[in-house]
């Protein structure tokens, strides 16, 4: 770390974005379908089965967290939630606020069969994983 924000989160982005290609090429390599790096997208309506209840505000495992509800978020992150080039800037921000040490709201995630799905926080998710954070608090949902 330089103590300078905006370098931090540039070089923390960059490295980012370097494991992101580095695992799509390992993927390539031991031939497997690009599939297998995507994040997986639930459909909201299939993971309801009635009202969603809300489960409050709690500390959840980062590592749980293994899709998205938003099917133009799964083209910005992969599964891992490394992050492609067009979410820098965004990226680059929640990166910086939690340098700061400001409180970023609770992420939003709807319980799934294996897990959690996010519904909201893509980038904190993110930005926590490259931290290396275990947990991370959230507003969980079930249906």
């Amino acid at each position: 770390m330089t103590g300078a924000y905006v370098i931090d989160a540039e070089r923390a982005f960059a490295r980012a974005k370097r494991t992101r290609r580095r695992a799509a090429l390992a993927r390539m390599l031991r031939r497997e379908p690009s599939e297998c790096g995507r994040l997986t997208v639930y459909d909201e309506r299939k993971l309801r089965r009635g009202s969603v209840r809300p489960h409050g505000i709690r500390e959840i495992p980062l590592a749980e967290i293994d899709g998205t509800l938003e099917p133009s978020k799964a083209a910005q992150f992969d599964r891992s939630f490394r992050p492609a080039s067009g979410a820098a800037t965004r990226w680059q921000r929640v990166w910086m606020a939690e340098q700061r040490g400001a409180v970023l709201p609770p992420i939003s995630v709807v319980l799934t069969d294996d897990g959690y799905a996010v519904r909201d926080g893509h980038h904190r998710v993110s930005v926590a994983r490259a931290r290396g954070a275990t947990t991370i608090d959230a507003e969980v949902l079930a249906a």
